[in-house]
């Protein structure tokens, strides 16, 4: 190593230690100007000598880089949302839960933790090194955004000790209470409009297309999960601990404790004490400590079975009822949505908030003219609650008898909260909702076609069923508004493209009431294409996993009426997938069609990695043990109870042996 490169070494190894004394540890040893000092000498010699480029040198975190888009990545690990809940009833009830599967007599520690409100990202880190951040997205993937994170000094480019090669870790952005009044009061002397709260401040920064804009942002990120194979920590606690050790930025607030009412005693002391925090936080997290009782507990399709949200009741204030519109959605349902006058909420301003149903019209007597209060349903949806003051002479809120778009009468079908228009055929909100949700990103993603677009579409006459979208042709497109050569290639090739996406992203894509995205998936494995489902029975439809009633019958509906039969008959003609297509791995005959259960660490595969293969061998993966459940592939640190389970009702253990030897 030659002596410039020597120097850029420990001018970087010292500069990366002094960010950490400064922005973890809250004990710098150096004055803010010796710092700047030392990074402009670093600088200055990097310029000098590009050959020694760094990603991760502490340089970086001034930016610098543009990003003109921002490219989507699949996440490695899933980022769940979580389940919420505002009462201590209702967290004894998730015990309660708990304990069925855990196990009664089993002890059950919990991790208490602030619920931050920001922005959650996943930073991927290799050797030491922070190699990638993603925004959380759709929890499937995420916007790479790993440029404007290396700005953030509380995100450690080079970690320190006994860190893993290979993890994930999971936090929250935040823009503290002091520097978003400090952004406001240079806004106001500008003359520019203030922001109106930290979080969409903090999620507006980070979309930021130059990040040297970014760096001039205070933003923190407080850490709070790791995700990986084969981790070196068995607790949540633990590993809070541990990533505070390897030099992230985790809060001292964090309790481990032993009971439900423990759990509550950390809440109600947070309710109070969090006026007093410079960040603001919307309510605590509470997981399951151990990390073998988490795998034992599961997912359901969106959020952990081992993790809950308490959240803390959203502010709320009293403003008039203006008037009511009726929104329809791609399935028929009217909303009515309370037009408001303007009034601000956890620092934005509400004009609009919804009302749910007729139910909820009549149950709160509504008037125009009312003085009403409004909160932020989980912070996030607007909703009133009830009547501040009556406006007696106002005139009486009645739910609407026909559909505001298309005048068809609207039906209320028993045991429904929703009215509904039937006009499927030529109800304009239904047909572009129905659309909009074909081209989806968790449907099928079509590059180049949104939203925006499909409405365009649809007003100059172009599209009026999901299937017209592959008839469109350049010479349709080119005279539209906003539609040049380049983005009318792109939308066709899109749609072309589209051809090739599998059975279930298709299935989902038809929007067929109650058929989500885990629904579609689990039908398309279990009868393979279109044509075996529209010939399933009822009864085979029940009978199929996770698979009721309701979606049985919803699915018969569907098939048997002659204009969805037609759809897909034009879909099978323009080339769409509508059957499973066989993987390069065969169907194994030990695994077709067989419920797995798999639980604990491999040495060969990742979890994640040996649930894909049973699946591409035909097998079927399943949450937890059930007399349905033909085999529990158990690996290190299995859960107790769920071995126990499992010789109860004489279903077969596997180690990571046995099952190589069942693929053979």
């Amino acid at each position: 190593m030659t002596v410039i490169a020597e120097k850029i070494a420990a001018l970087r190894k010292t500069l990366h230690e002094h960010n950490h004394r400064y922005y973890l540890l809250d004990a710098p040893i150096i004055s803010d100007q010796e710092f700047d000092q030392l990074l402009r000498e670093l600088q200055d010699l990097e310029e000098a000598h590009p050959e020694f480029y760094d990603p991760n040198s502490p340089t970086q975190r001034v930016g610098g880089g543009v990003t003109k888009s921002f490219e989507t990545v699949a996440h490695r690990f899933p980022m769940y949302s979580l389940s919420n809940t505002y009462s201590k009833e209702e967290l004894e009830q998730w015990e309660e839960r708990i304990r069925k599967i855990i196990g009664p007599q089993e002890e059950i520690e919990y991790t208490c933790e602030l619920k931050f409100d920001g922005v959650s990202v996943s930073l991927t880190y290799e050797n030491g090194a922070l190699i990638q951040a993603l925004t959380r997205g759709d929890g499937t993937q995420g916007d790479n955004i790993t440029t404007n994170i290396k700005t953030i000094n509380t995100v450690p480019l080079k970690l320190y000790g006994d860190y893993p090669p290979f993890f994930e870790i999971r936090g929250e952005v935040i823009l503290p209470w002091e520097g978003f009044h400090k952004m406001n009061e240079e806004r106001a002397q500008k003359g520019e409009p203030l922001y109106m709260n930290p979080r969409n401040t903090a999620s507006g920064s980070l979309k930021l297309q130059d990040s040297s804009l970014v760096a001039q942002r205070p933003l923190n990120c407080f850490l709070y999960a790791i995700a990986g194979d084969q981790l070196p920590v068995k607790t949540q606690f633990e590993a809070l601990e541990k990533a505070r050790s390897w030099g992230f930025k985790v809060p001292e607030s964090a309790k481990c404790v032993q009971s439900i009412d423990a759990v509550f005693d950390f809440i109600q002391y947070w309710e109070k004490a969090r006026k007093t925090l410079p960040f603001e936080i919307d309510g605590i997290v509470i997981k399951v400590n151990r990390f073998d009782y988490q795998q034992e507990l599961g997912f359901t399709a969106k959020a952990p079975r081992w993790a809950m949200a308490y959240k803390y009741q959203a502010e709320q204030v009293s403003t008039v009822l203006k008037g009511i519109q009726y929104q329809v959605g791609r399935t028929g349902a009217v909303t009515p949505v309370a037009q408001l006058e303007p009034v601000i909420i956890s620092g934005t301003t509400v004009k609009r908030a919804s009302l749910h149903n007729a139910d909820q019209i009549e149950k709160l007597n509504l008037h125009l003219g009312d003085q009403v209060f409004v909160e932020k349903g989980g912070e996030i949806i607007p909703k009133i609650t009830g009547i501040a003051a009556p406006n007696p002479g106002g005139e009486k809120v009645n739910f609407i008898l026909h559909c505001p778009e298309c005048s068809a009468p609207l039906v209320r079908e028993e045991g429904e909260a929703q009215h509904y228009c039937k006009n499927e055929i030529s109800c304009p909100p239904q047909i572009i909702g129905k659309i909009q949700h074909f081209i989806s990103r968790k449907a099928m993603d079509i590059e180049g076609l949104g939203g925006e677009t499909v409405v365009l579409l649809y007003q100059e006459g172009l599209i009026r069923r999901i299937d017209d979208l592959y008839r469109l042709n350049k010479d349709q497109l080119l005279p539209l508004e906003r539609m040049a050569e380049k983005s009318v290639t792109n939308l066709i090739e899109g749609i072309e493209k589209s051809k090739e996406k599998p059975f279930d992203k298709v299935l989902f894509g038809l929007g067929i009431r109650f058929v989500g995205e885990t629904v579609a998936k689990k039908l398309a494995k279990r009868f393979g294409s279109i044509d075996s489902l529209k010939k399933a029975s009822l009864e085979e439809l029940i009978q199929t996993e996770d698979i009721g009633e309701r979606i049985a019958k919803s699915l018969v509906a569907y098939f048997s009426d002659p204009k969805n039969q037609d759809l897909l008959s034009q879909l099978q003609i323009f080339g769409l997938q509508l059957e499973l297509k066989l993987t390069t791995l065969a169907l194994h005959s030990q695994f077709s069609g067989k419920r797995f259960v798999v639980s604990g660490v491999f040495e060969s595969f990742s979890r994640e990695d040996l649930k894909k293969e049973i699946e591409d061998l035909g097998g079927i993966i399943a949450s937890s043990i059930s007399s349905k459940t033909d085999y529990l592939v158990a690996g290190e640190g299995m859960g107790p109870s769920k071995k126990a389970k499992a010789e109860q009702l004489g279903i077969p253990l596997l180690n990571e042996q046995e099952y190589m030897q069942l693929k053979q």
